[in-house]
């Protein structure tokens, strides 16, 4: 389970995200939206270890992150939107290489069921430096499924990837949750969101504006029926005008 309680995180005088808290659970996609500078990125970056928060604590199944941080790590697996392998390794150095980082036990007998299914199987003595950009993301999702890490950080998942491969995505991120994984998901994709995710935790300004079901959002905004687009324009906008004094 990851758990997050009232991160706080401050770029100087700016505060990218104040007080967050939530949790997501064994089994579950969490989907993160909100807008640019919403803080999505940097509270996947604070839970990764990338960044340090000024307040608040983060626990990855049971572990907390400041108190034995590699602990913590070896239970995640982050993907960011902009992946940067090793130009001179193939892809297949690149699985060895993370399981030998992360000692994975027996890992050659799982690389070809994973070069299959995220489609690189024809790319696996490719150097890293050949590949498109969609390429270089799903060789950094086969890196990270190689672990069978037990918290699962992408941000913006999709970034690159073609409507086949937006599709093996999808299931592969279901079939991981379905196993047991938690399965944070940041995207501004929010047709994707809407279908495929658990639960939703809307951020604007750093600060949660509503999680929950897309049911149980739709009872505070919008109404029944909205799609997840409707719900955000309205719980986004509402915010801002009350910010605004209500003009």
């Amino acid at each position: 389970m990851l758990n997050v309680d009232r991160l706080t995180k401050k770029y100087g005088d700016f505060t990218a995200v104040s007080g967050l808290s939530f949790e997501a659970h064994p089994g579950e996609i969490l989907g993160l939206v909100g807008p640019n500078g919403a803080g999505k990125t940097t509270t996947l970056r604070c839970i990764a270890g990338i960044l340090k928060p000024q307040e608040g604590t983060i626990s990855i199944e049971g572990q907390r992150l400041a108190d034995d941080p590699v602990a913590a790590k070896r239970a995640l697996a982050y993907i960011p939107d902009t992946p940067h392998p090793f130009d001179m390794l193939t892809v297949v150095e690149h699985l060895r290489f993370t399981a030998l980082a992360y000692r994975v036990a027996d890992p050659e007998s799982r690389f070809d069921a994973l070069l299959e299914e995220l489609e690189l199987t024809e790319k696996r003595d490719e150097l890293a430096s050949g590949l498109s950009r969609g390429m270089r993301q799903k060789l950094a999702i086969a890196c990270a499924f190689l672990r069978d890490p037990g918290v699962i950080l992408f941000d913006e998942p999709l970034t690159g990837l073609d409507p086949r491969a937006i599709r093996t995505m999808r299931d592969s991120m279901r079939a991981r949750a379905d196993a047991g994984a938690t399965v944070l998901i940041s995207s501004h994709l929010l047709d994707l969101v809407e279908r495929l995710c658990d639960r939703i935790l809307v951020l604007h300004r750093g600060q949660a504006l509503a999680v929950g079901t897309l049911d149980e959002i739709r009872a505070t905004a919008a109404g029944s029926g909205a799609s997840l687009e409707e719900v955000f324009f309205d719980i986004t906008e509402r915010h801002d005008e009350e910010a605004n004094g209500g003009s």
